[in-house]
């Protein structure tokens, strides 16, 4: 499902606790919406096998996402200048369908490792604590 069909549940107070829930937030949306996106539009008609390696291209796709939200790759420089991309999640209020101010914030570039939660999200496991539910209709 994509994410705009989940309902965000209430972070944990402790601050540790939430730096990982937000780590596992991100992980969260690359999956539901990156992955599950890519996935779902994987020709059904395919043999068992092509299915396999474009799922397999995907996933490498994503992990390479992973790589260069962590800082092993995708920067770029020369001798006095540098390119990179920097990559944050926030946990924000709303009112009115506006973000009224940032509550947290983790550079995921400096979090645990986008790399080292792939493992696991990818196994379905975000945490210990939820990240969201889906709607009620």
């Amino acid at each position: 499902m994509a994410t705009r069909q989940y309902e965000l549940v209430e972070p944990p107070s402790e601050l540790r606790a939430r730096e990982l829930w937000l780590q596992h937030a991100a992980g969260f949306i690359f999956f539901e919406d990156i992955r599950r996106y890519a996935m779902e539009r994987v020709d059904p008609a395919l043999s068992n096998e092509i299915r396999a390696a474009v799922q397999k291209g995907i996933d490498d796709a994503r992990y390479g996402l992973m790589m260069v939200i962590d800082g092993v790759a995708g920067g770029i420089s020369n001798a006095s200048r540098t390119v990179s991309i920097d990559f944050f999640v926030r946990l924000a209020e709303r009112g009115d369908s506006e973000v009224n101010g940032t509550l947290s914030e983790v550079d995921l570039r400096h979090g645990d490792g986008m790399c080292m939660g792939y493992h696991g999200w990818r196994e379905g496991d975000f945490g210990s604590h939820p990240i969201a539910v889906p709607k009620s209709s």
